[in-house]
């Protein structure tokens, strides 16, 4: 139950860090950029404590990796992080897409459920698939009018490809590295 308690309150610290600057904007805008530290330090903690909590958490569980599930996880972790690198790159997607990055999140999110059917997995990766479309919704209130970023040459596009296979392949390693074996 600890786990849990650790695990809940790592996920109010990340998804209330990033909602401050939308729910309390006159607050967040007093502080400028002496803001950055303390706002990254609560983002911080809050991944911490997810870690932790994850770790420490056990519950029901309803299903279990399945060589299907984890072929469709893999394509959805590799989409996850290249809508990651376009959003860095400011790609020919990016002038399409209004949350690339959030957009990352819901896919690595959603493909963490298929493959991972406890209750723990429920609590992380439904938690924060649940902030990102919140983040998605709050942001979009606040800021209904959106410009496209402008056009990149296309030597951009290549860039976020490649950074998608080495983060990928790095992502891969760190997973095997704590014994979780990304492709079954």
């Amino acid at each position: 139950m600890m786990g849990f308690a650790i695990l809940i309150l790592g996920l109010a610290l990340w998804s209330g860090g990033h909602f401050f600057k939308r729910l309390a904007p006159d607050v967040r805008a007093r502080m400028g950029a002496k803001g950055r530290g303390p706002i990254t330090l609560i983002l911080l903690g809050g991944v911490i404590l997810m870690v932790i909590g994850y770790r420490m958490a056990d519950g029901a569980f309803f299903w279990g990796r399945h060589p299907a599930t984890v072929g469709i996880n893999n394509l959805l972790m590799l989409l996850s992080v290249y809508l990651f690198a376009v959003s860095g790159a400011k790609t020919a997607l990016a002038r399409k897409m209004r949350h690339p990055m959030l957009g990352a999140v819901k896919v690595w999110a959603l493909a963490h459920l298929l493959v991972n059917g406890d209750t723990a997995s429920f609590v992380l990766f439904g938690g924060l698939l649940a902030w990102a479309v919140a983040e998605v919704i709050v942001i979009n209130r606040a800021e209904p009018d959106w410009t496209p970023p402008p056009a990149k040459p296309m030597k951009k596009e290549f860039i976020a490809i490649a950074a998608t296979l080495v983060v990928y392949a790095v992502i891969v390693a760190i997973h095997y590295a704590l014994g979780y074996p990304a492709f079954g």
